[in-house]
């Protein structure tokens, strides 16, 4: 009775086993394929800062020269036949420069999902043919569970560095590198 009783909880435990690693398999993102992602990245980035503004006070502040910047980190990154779907956290960040110093005029940070497709150039880049991101208020929790896993839900609560944001715009405006920045 006692063999019995063994074979009955090594079965088990070793379902249980199975199960939790197709558990943590189904929870855990897939990995990021690298070199897609140094394709598409610039790509997503260009459209993002393109369509960022309107939120930012640039535009009010007299002399100042504002423009948006923003990075995105993959957070899903799937290919098939020329097609891709990238599920990106995005930073974007309004900078301009008054008085020797950075500007931080706006700033927002959120998930989108971009799809993408070869353009058909012979270079074979991609080309943007839709974004979405969540809705403000009540619906970004409805449109994030929708859209992402729960380990992506989770690592998006994690705020994501300005660093490379504000040496980009330092950069872009001619500052040198220990530029200060401070808010409009």
């Amino acid at each position: 009775m006692s063999v019995l009783s063994f074979r009955r909880g090594a079965v088990g435990a070793g379902a249980a086993a199975v199960l939790a690693a197709t558990g943590s398999w189904v929870l855990w993102p897939g990995n990021v394929d690298e070199a897609l992602w140094a394709e598409v990245r610039p790509v997503i980035e260009a459209r993002i800062a393109a369509e960022s503004g309107g939120s930012g006070f640039g535009a009010t502040v007299p002399a100042l020269d504002a423009r948006w910047f923003c990075r995105a980190e993959p957070l899903e990154l799937e290919a098939h036949a020329g097609d891709v779907r990238a599920g990106v956290n995005t930073l974007c960040i309004e900078y301009g420069v008054q008085d020797g110093s950075l500007v931080e005029c706006g700033a927002g940070q959120h998930p989108q999902v971009v799809r993408l497709q070869r353009d058909g150039s012979a270079d074979g880049g991609y080309r943007v043919v839709s974004r979405e991101e969540p809705p403000d208020g009540a619906g970004y929790g409805r449109w994030t569970h929708s859209h992402f896993g729960v380990y992506v839900r989770s690592s998006l609560r994690e705020p994501m560095s300005s660093a490379a944001l504000e040496t980009e715009a330092r950069a872009h405006f001619g500052l040198p590198a220990d530029a200060s920045v401070r808010e409009c």
